[in-house]
């Protein structure tokens, strides 16, 4: 059996050789045996269930004067309790004093008795306490059907516990759920095991493994008392461990040795510790009683009496192991003075003997310590609110417990201290020092309990921590005293801060706090003063509570026959009307708000782009959204995307190389509001298998708008199956759906994705987890960006940012992307264009194409090819483009000839006017001048084929000739062939 590293348990015959000068020892069967030349044992059970005794000699090779080999007893047969077989006779022989059989059976209770501070701590086996695989084997052949049982403690949901069973081919065998995967267990708390065996060769294995994603360290799981039942025989008796002893023969077990005695091994008796020595129960060996000190004692206050006063007590920690008259040893205090006591809590008042009692039902403490009644029209609101600390309350209980021993057991675990209540001394720095407080159900008021959301009661709490080494403070919960779970832990110090945690299921429940100095075993107090401090501790709509207000209800309808002061709940969705104390339904999308239903403003409007439920409980988006931009209208179908989608990232490792994955679940829209996204701790549920019905209620399953899980694949630690663990909900409560990067305090931060190159706006879904945490107390918020892709199909992908592979950068915003085709807007007419084609045959058709590249989805569909006769369209055009070519010709050739004409005359005219007589006369005409009606050869038109242009010229100069004959007279002499151009 692998123990540890170098640490081996042989089960058996276990014979322990002594040899001096001239003989030798053989401890065997609790006593020491003067050896003769041989010894015996038993052969293999043959076919028939048969067996022979022989004898072996002490020296090999030497075989003479050996007894013949006889019959042995059947293989099946077995000592009772508290004998062996011993093996001369082959009869059942009564252990000695000081040892104990287990008849047919087997008991490792013992391991190594490993030292540590000198004090023999071996009864229990640690596993890992990281990531590391380790695996516990021991193999045993049963001649009959038995039974293995052992005693474990298994408080981390972050480790993973499993036993099995394999026969000698290494196959593992039938084993249901409950008997492979271990339940856990409470801290500090020991829970037994047991499975059948059958008979052969049973090859057991206990295998831990832990998950340290997110975690330092996880709390490692203890295991002892092993006890095996079906062996044939016990040759031996095994021997009382050191600190243990068994006074009679035949005893079946030993017992530990009281506090301020001692054993060894194989002891009958205990020794009392030498004087000014000191020991703890079942220990081995006295230590030397230390002077006492300041953290040997603690104070606690005394109860109120009748003049309302309190003392101070001092008290030694129990039980005492300092000594007061040494030198350097302190005295305890004296008792300090009465002072008055503080007031009752809320909820209560001050009896004629300063005793704080409940107020009555129907009434309310008034701060007087006196109680009054509600008026019409109001409730009291029940629950508790403890934040003076006097006494500690009636439902309220403290313990102290310690793994490897029971010093504490009786110790108180917390003390009040006035206005808070601390951590106690404990015996030890590793004690579990506990505090309880039990809730037998919870009681929703009638002004409440129209609203149909998932909260029946809240705990809040405010503590701190003050510590110097690697303190730890957990609170859990214990639901219908089924299984106790870690809701949130504390490690180190810790500022004074407030914790808040709902009760999601109408049941009783016990809230646990548990707080540990160190988690290694110190026999020395070294770190008394450090502690924990809960100032205050509220928890509402509690079944048995007080009141310590009045709340404002709804009254009767006014047509009722009930009495007009009674109050009624309101149906879902309404909110007590402030003037008439009536129920009136919320306006549409808008939710109430948390727990308060009066006045309108309860009814707390919807965020963008989201709507409520009928019920008024939530608001949800119903996966459409609406976008106006540039005076154009963009509206949005994410129905493909409505149905859970999955996100599996990694994969990731470890520092010691083990692989695992972040698996998100997320539901963006539809579900009518509910959250449909789950995830599941696969460990728990196997594990749970005896109430299925209340795996609701464990905060390893959640259901949420996004949720995560921690994947171990099944190869990556050698599982049969994937392990999910360590589930958690991100995103409770929808906030709103809006292009814009900010809402309500959360920004989707747009640069850690690529930006989107195409011309349609981001759509960004803010989810918001109020639930505080270690890192995060505002709660962990998250954003999916919703991007147009028409490359991609309708459902899309995920993704998380490349800057933060596993969704976050700093724990508390996850951000995703989601990319889609269905993410793109609904088409409409703009988003596509007609092309006319080309006339073929007398026919021309019309087609409508997108407009590229298309980003739109679903909406209008394209209008279908469409074609028409195309010979007088064609005519017209003909006519049209021609008559239109022929103008601009004209008009730009009649604006070229008027520009040179003009420019002609303009010259013309000069030369008269330079050329003209001071009298005005015109001059002679000289020999070479032309004659009246001349031209230059450039302006000379033949009349007799005139041409289109010359007619216009003609025209032109017909109109030009008024104005020429009377500023100039030419000589008309010339044959009439010839005009003036």
């Amino acid at each position: 059996m692998v123990i540890g590293v170098g640490h081996y348990f042989h089960p058996g015959t276990l014979h322990v050789l002594f040899c001096t000068s001239g003989f030798c020892l053989l401890w065997n069967r609790g006593r020491f045996v003067l050896l003769t030349d041989y010894y015996y044992q038993y052969t293999e059970c043959d076919g028939t269930g048969s067996r022979w005794r022989v004898a072996i000699p002490n020296s090999p090779g030497s075989c003479s004067d050996l007894p013949p080999p006889s019959r042995g007893t059947d293989c099946s047969f077995s000592c009772p309790a508290g004998k062996f077989l011993e093996m001369s006779s082959q009869q059942c022989t009564p252990c000695v004093a000081g040892s104990y059989s287990l008849g047919s059976g087997l008991r490792f209770d013992q391991w190594d008795a490993i030292p540590y501070g000198g004090v023999t701590i071996g009864v229990y086996l640690e596993s890992n306490r990281d990531e590391c695989t380790v695996s516990l084997v021991y193999a045993v052949h049963l001649e009959k059907q038995g039974s293995v049982s052992f005693t474990y403690q298994y408080p981390d949901n972050n480790i993973v516990f499993e036993f099995y069973v394999q026969n000698e081919q290494c196959q593992e065998m039938a084993q249901t759920d409950d008997q492979k995967w271990i339940k856990f267990t409470n801290n500090g708390e020991w829970d037994t095991h047991t499975v059948s065996l059958k008979s052969g060769t049973n090859i057991l294995y206990w295998r831990t493994t832990g998950i340290l994603v997110g975690r330092k360290m996880v709390k490692p799981v203890l295991l002892r008392n092993i006890q095996i039942e079906g062996v044939a025989y016990t040759s031996e008796c095994f021997p009382c461990r050191p600190g243990w002893f068994s006074p009679k023969p035949g005893s079946s077990s030993c017992e530990p040795c009281p506090s301020n005695t001692y054993s060894v091994k194989g002891a009958s008796s205990c020794t009392s510790c030498p004087e000014h020595h000191y020991s703890h129960e079942g220990w081995a060996e006295c230590k030397v009683r230390p002077p006492c000190s300041e953290k040997d004692y603690f104070q606690i206050h005394t109860a109120c009496d009748s003049e309302g006063k309190t003392q101070v007590l001092y008290r030694w920690v129990e039980p005492k192991i300092c000594v007061e008259n040494v030198t350097g040893a302190v005295e305890l205090p004296a008792t300090g003075q009465r002072e008055p006591c503080p007031p009752c809590n809320p909820g209560y008042y001050n009896s004629n003997d300063s005793t704080c009692l409940p107020c009555p039902a129907g009434t309310h403490s008034d701060g007087t310590n006196a109680c009054a009644e509600c008026p019409a029209g109001t409730e009291p609101v029940l629950g508790y609110e403890y934040k003076w600390w006097n006494v500690l309350p009636s439902n309220m209980k403290t313990s102290c417990f310690n793994v490897g021993n029971s010093k504490c057991d009786d110790m108180n675990g917390w003390e009040v201290a006035g206005d808070h209540v601390r951590s106690g001394a404990g015996s030890s720095d590793n004690d579990y020092l506990i505090l309880s407080l039990h809730v037998p159900g919870f009681k929703v008021p009638a002004s409440l309990s129209g609203m149909t959301g998932s909260e029946f009661g809240q705990i809040t709490f405010v503590f701190e921590t003050i510590c110097s080494a690697d303190c730890e403070l957990y609170f859990m919960m214990d639901v219908n005293r089924k299984s106790t779970t870690v809701v949130e832990s504390w490690e180190g110090s810790q500022g004074k801060q407030w914790y808040s945690h709902s009760m999601t299921r109408n049941a009783s429940v016990t809230y646990t706090w548990a707080f540990q100095r160190t988690n290694h075993a110190l026999d020395v107090r070294s770190y008394v003063s450090d502690m924990v401090k809960l100032y205050s501790i509220s928890v509402t709509n509690v079944l048995d509570g007080v009141a310590s207000a009045c709340r404002a209800c709804a009254l009767v309808p006014q047509n009722s026959q009930r009495a007009g002061s009674s109050c009624v709940p309101c149906p879902a969705g309404f909110y007590i009307d402030r003037d008439t104390n009536r129920c009136q339904e919320c306006p549409p999308n808008t939710h109430l708000a948390g727990r308060h239903t009066y006045g309108q403003d309860a009814c707390v409007a919807c965020g963008p782009g989201s709507i409520s439920n009928k019920e008024h409980s939530r608001c949800y988006s119903d996966c459409s959204f609406t976008h106006t931009e540039n005076n154009r209208t963009l509206t949005f179908d994410l129905s493909p995307l409505s149905d859970v989608a999955s996100l599996t990232i990694g994969p990731s490792f470890t520092s010691k190389g083990t692989k695992y994955l972040h698996l998100f679940n997320i539901s963006l829209c539809g579900h009518e509001g509910r959250r449909a996204a789950i995830c599941t701790d696969n460990v728990t549920d196997v594990s749970s298998k005896d109430d299925q019905s209340d795996l609701s209620q464990f905060v390893n399953s959640v259901d949420s708008f996004i949720c995560q899980s921690t994947i171990i694949p099944a190869d990556g630690r050698g599982f049969r199956m994937a392990i999910s663990s360590q589930s958690i909900g991100l995103a409770d409560t929808f906030i709103g759906a809006t292009v814009d990067a900010v809402l309500n305090g959360v920004n989707a931060e747009p640069d850690l994705f690529p930006e989107s190159s195409k011309n349609v706006p981001d759509i960004n879904f803010f989810y918001r987890s109020t639930q505080a945490t270690a890192s995060c107390d505002q709660g962990r918020s998250s954003v999916i960006t919703v991007r147009c892709n028409p490359e991609k199909s309708e459902r899309g992908e995920l993704s998380v940012p490349s800057s933060c592979p596993a969704g976050t950068c700093d724990g508390c915003l996850f951000n995703f992307l989601w990319e889609s085709s269905s993410a793109c807007p609904r088409c409409t007419e703009d988003d596509y264009h007609q092309i006319e084609g080309a006339c073929k045959g007398g026919v021309q058709e019309t087609l409508y194409v997108w407009n590229e590249p298309k980003l739109c989805t679903k909406g209008v569909s394209l209008p279908p090819r469409s074609s028409a006769p195309c010979e007088a369209i064609a005519l017209w055009l003909k006519v049209g483009v021609g008559g239109g070519a022929f103008v601009a010709v004209l008009l730009i050739s009649l604006t070229c000839y008027f520009w040179k004409k003009n420019k002609r005359l303009e010259y013309k005219y000069s030369r008269l006017v330079m050329s003209a007589n001071k009298d005005c006369e015109l001059p002679a005409a000289d020999s070479c001048g032309l004659a009246e009606g001349e031209e230059p050869d450039d302006d000379v038109v033949y009349a007799q084929k005139p041409s289109l242009l010359g007619k216009l010229r003609a025209i032109a100069n017909k109109h030009e000739g008024g104005e020429s004959s009377e500023s100039v007279q030419l000589n008309s002499s010339q044959s009439d062939r010839w005009v003036l151009g």
